[in-house]
Protein backbone atom coordinates (compact mmCIF):
# COMPACT_ATOMS: atom_id res chain seq x y z
CA UNK A 1 0.00 0.00 0.00
CA UNK A 2 2.75 2.07 0.78
CA UNK A 3 4.44 1.32 -2.78
CA UNK A 4 1.09 1.86 -4.39
CA UNK A 5 0.52 5.40 -2.35
CA UNK A 6 3.84 6.90 -3.57
CA UNK A 7 3.52 5.77 -7.48
CA UNK A 8 0.45 7.70 -7.13
CA UNK A 9 1.78 10.75 -5.57
CA UNK A 10 4.45 10.56 -8.15
CA UNK A 11 1.82 10.34 -10.97
CA UNK A 12 -0.53 12.97 -10.11
CA UNK A 13 2.58 15.48 -10.13
CA UNK A 14 4.30 14.13 -12.93
CA UNK A 15 0.53 15.33 -14.81
CA UNK A 16 2.10 18.56 -13.47
CA UNK A 17 5.33 18.18 -14.80
CA UNK A 18 6.94 17.92 -11.44
CA UNK A 19 9.20 15.25 -11.12
CA UNK A 20 10.08 13.53 -7.63
CA UNK A 21 13.60 12.88 -7.59
CA UNK A 22 14.50 9.27 -6.53
CA UNK A 23 14.37 8.77 -2.56
CA UNK A 24 12.50 6.54 0.08
CA UNK A 25 11.24 7.73 3.20
CA UNK A 26 11.80 10.83 4.64
CA UNK A 27 13.49 12.15 1.67
CA UNK A 28 10.50 11.43 -0.47
CA UNK A 29 8.49 13.66 2.01
CA UNK A 30 10.93 16.19 1.82
CA UNK A 31 11.71 16.08 -2.34
CA UNK A 32 7.16 15.58 -2.52
CA UNK A 33 7.03 19.16 -0.05
CA UNK A 34 9.86 21.16 -1.83
CA UNK A 35 7.82 20.35 -5.46
CA UNK A 36 4.75 21.79 -3.60
CA UNK A 37 5.98 24.96 -2.20
CA UNK A 38 3.71 27.93 -3.43
CA UNK A 39 1.53 25.31 -5.55
CA UNK A 40 -1.46 25.16 -2.77
CA UNK A 41 -3.92 24.13 -5.53
CA UNK A 42 -1.73 21.14 -5.97
CA UNK A 43 -0.72 20.86 -2.46
CA UNK A 44 -4.18 20.02 -1.61
CA UNK A 45 -4.53 17.29 -3.51
CA UNK A 46 -1.00 15.84 -2.63
CA UNK A 47 -0.66 16.29 0.88
CA UNK A 48 -3.81 14.28 2.28
CA UNK A 49 -2.00 11.14 -0.11
CA UNK A 50 1.37 12.20 1.75
CA UNK A 51 -0.12 12.12 5.11
CA UNK A 52 -1.70 8.45 4.40
CA UNK A 53 1.54 7.33 3.13
CA UNK A 54 3.21 8.62 6.38
CA UNK A 55 0.87 6.49 8.37
CA UNK A 56 1.43 3.51 6.32
CA UNK A 57 4.69 3.34 6.90
CA UNK A 58 4.46 4.06 10.66
CA UNK A 59 1.72 1.10 11.01
CA UNK A 60 3.72 -1.50 8.80
CA UNK A 61 6.97 -0.53 10.78
CA UNK A 62 5.06 -0.99 14.15
CA UNK A 63 3.64 -4.56 12.08
CA UNK A 64 7.45 -5.13 11.40
CA UNK A 65 8.45 -4.74 15.34
CA UNK A 66 5.67 -7.12 16.09
CA UNK A 67 6.63 -9.84 13.70
CA UNK A 68 10.01 -9.74 14.77
CA UNK A 69 9.24 -9.90 18.21
CA UNK A 70 6.94 -12.79 17.45
CA UNK A 71 9.68 -14.63 15.57
CA UNK A 72 11.88 -14.89 18.85
CA UNK A 73 9.25 -16.17 20.98
CA UNK A 74 8.56 -19.00 18.51
CA UNK A 75 11.10 -22.00 18.52
CA UNK A 76 10.29 -23.38 15.32
CA UNK A 77 10.80 -19.20 13.77
CA UNK A 78 14.03 -19.02 15.29
CA UNK A 79 15.41 -22.68 13.78
CA UNK A 80 14.75 -21.45 10.23
CA UNK A 81 16.53 -18.45 11.30
CA UNK A 82 19.45 -20.51 11.70
CA UNK A 83 19.65 -20.57 7.76
CA UNK A 84 21.72 -17.71 6.01
CA UNK A 85 19.02 -15.44 4.08
CA UNK A 86 16.40 -16.53 5.98
CA UNK A 87 14.60 -13.26 8.53
CA UNK A 88 11.93 -13.21 10.65
CA UNK A 89 9.60 -12.60 8.07
CA UNK A 90 10.27 -15.47 6.01
CA UNK A 91 10.21 -17.60 8.77
CA UNK A 92 6.78 -16.66 10.25
CA UNK A 93 5.37 -16.74 6.77
CA UNK A 94 6.37 -20.29 6.14
CA UNK A 95 5.21 -21.77 9.57
CA UNK A 96 2.28 -19.97 9.23
CA UNK A 97 1.53 -21.19 5.41
CA UNK A 98 2.78 -25.38 5.88
CA UNK A 99 0.72 -24.72 9.40
CA UNK A 100 2.47 -28.24 10.61
CA UNK A 101 4.68 -30.41 9.21
CA UNK A 102 2.59 -33.39 9.42
CA UNK A 103 0.79 -31.62 7.01
CA UNK A 104 3.15 -32.95 3.87
CA UNK A 105 3.83 -36.56 3.62
CA UNK A 106 7.49 -35.57 2.27
CA UNK A 107 9.84 -32.32 2.33
CA UNK A 108 10.00 -32.48 -1.28
CA UNK A 109 6.29 -32.56 -1.54
CA UNK A 110 6.59 -28.47 -0.08
CA UNK A 111 8.38 -27.41 -3.17
CA UNK A 112 5.52 -29.00 -5.35
CA UNK A 113 2.83 -27.25 -3.35
CA UNK A 114 4.97 -23.77 -3.41
CA UNK A 115 4.71 -24.11 -7.44
CA UNK A 116 8.44 -24.46 -7.48
CA UNK A 117 8.66 -27.45 -9.43
CA UNK A 118 9.03 -27.56 -13.23
CA UNK A 119 6.03 -27.98 -15.55
CA UNK A 120 5.90 -30.89 -17.90
CA UNK A 121 4.84 -30.25 -21.35
CA UNK A 122 3.88 -33.50 -23.35
CA UNK A 123 2.27 -33.48 -26.85
CA UNK A 124 2.82 -36.43 -29.30
CA UNK A 125 6.23 -36.89 -29.54
CA UNK A 126 6.79 -33.50 -27.77
CA UNK A 127 8.27 -33.70 -23.97
CA UNK A 128 10.20 -31.52 -22.18
CA UNK A 129 10.07 -29.32 -18.81
CA UNK A 130 8.78 -26.04 -19.08
CA UNK A 131 8.86 -22.63 -16.54
CA UNK A 132 7.80 -23.14 -12.62
CA UNK A 133 4.35 -23.98 -11.94
CA UNK A 134 3.86 -20.98 -9.74
CA UNK A 135 0.77 -22.78 -8.03
CA UNK A 136 -0.03 -22.46 -3.51
CA UNK A 137 1.33 -19.52 -1.75
CA UNK A 138 2.86 -16.58 -4.30
CA UNK A 139 4.02 -14.28 -1.48
CA UNK A 140 5.68 -16.77 0.47
CA UNK A 141 7.27 -18.47 -3.57
CA UNK A 142 8.37 -14.67 -3.43
CA UNK A 143 9.84 -15.02 -0.07
CA UNK A 144 12.12 -17.60 -0.28
CA UNK A 145 13.21 -16.50 -3.70
CA UNK A 146 14.72 -13.47 -2.45
CA UNK A 147 16.43 -15.75 0.39
CA UNK A 148 18.26 -17.72 -2.58
CA UNK A 149 19.40 -15.01 -4.47
CA UNK A 150 20.80 -13.60 -0.76
CA UNK A 151 22.38 -16.68 -0.63
CA UNK A 152 24.01 -16.41 -3.70
CA UNK A 153 24.60 -12.78 -4.03
CA UNK A 154 26.48 -12.52 -0.38
CA UNK A 155 30.17 -13.56 0.18
CA UNK A 156 30.41 -13.08 3.69
CA UNK A 157 31.61 -16.29 5.63
CA UNK A 158 28.73 -16.48 7.72
CA UNK A 159 26.78 -17.46 4.30
CA UNK A 160 28.97 -20.38 3.18
CA UNK A 161 27.56 -23.62 2.61
CA UNK A 162 26.98 -26.28 0.77
CA UNK A 163 23.72 -24.89 -0.52
CA UNK A 164 25.63 -21.97 -1.73
CA UNK A 165 28.14 -23.97 -3.50
CA UNK A 166 25.36 -26.29 -5.17
CA UNK A 167 23.46 -23.22 -6.28
CA UNK A 168 26.72 -21.48 -7.71
CA UNK A 169 27.76 -24.41 -9.37
CA UNK A 170 23.77 -24.44 -10.92
CA UNK A 171 24.13 -20.97 -11.94
CA UNK A 172 27.39 -21.54 -13.85
CA UNK A 173 25.08 -24.00 -15.84
CA UNK A 174 21.99 -22.56 -15.55
CA UNK A 175 21.56 -18.85 -15.32
CA UNK A 176 21.07 -17.01 -12.22
CA UNK A 177 17.00 -17.11 -12.27
CA UNK A 178 16.75 -21.17 -12.56
CA UNK A 179 19.53 -21.17 -9.86
CA UNK A 180 17.68 -19.08 -7.28
CA UNK A 181 14.66 -20.73 -7.92
CA UNK A 182 16.30 -24.45 -7.81
CA UNK A 183 17.48 -23.08 -4.44
CA UNK A 184 14.55 -21.63 -3.15
CA UNK A 185 12.71 -25.23 -3.52
CA UNK A 186 16.11 -26.37 -1.96
CA UNK A 187 14.99 -24.31 0.85
CA UNK A 188 11.94 -24.95 1.05
CA UNK A 189 12.26 -28.95 1.78
CA UNK A 190 15.27 -28.09 3.66
CA UNK A 191 12.91 -26.18 5.99
CA UNK A 192 10.19 -28.90 6.15
CA UNK A 193 12.47 -31.15 7.46
CA UNK A 194 13.87 -28.94 10.04
CA UNK A 195 10.31 -28.90 11.55
CA UNK A 196 9.89 -31.84 11.34
CA UNK A 197 13.13 -33.08 13.12
CA UNK A 198 13.75 -30.16 15.27
CA UNK A 199 17.31 -29.99 13.99
CA UNK A 200 18.84 -26.21 12.82
CA UNK A 201 20.50 -25.83 9.53
CA UNK A 202 24.26 -27.11 9.23
CA UNK A 203 26.04 -25.67 6.49
CA UNK A 204 28.18 -28.38 5.71
CA UNK A 205 25.75 -30.46 5.00
CA UNK A 206 23.36 -27.55 3.37
CA UNK A 207 20.44 -29.64 5.35
CA UNK A 208 20.03 -30.19 8.75
CA UNK A 209 22.25 -31.37 11.86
Amino acid sequence: ISTQLSNQIRGVMKTFGLIVAQGKGRVFDNNVRQLLDGNDGLAKIILPLLEGWRDIRMRAADLGRQLVAAARESQATKRLMTIPGIGAVTAVSYVAAIEGPDNFKTSRSVGAWLGLTTRRYQSGEVDYDGHISRRGDPHLRGLLYEAATVILTRTSARNESRLKSWGLKLRERLGFKRAAVAVARKLAVIMHSMLKTGDVFNRLAGATA
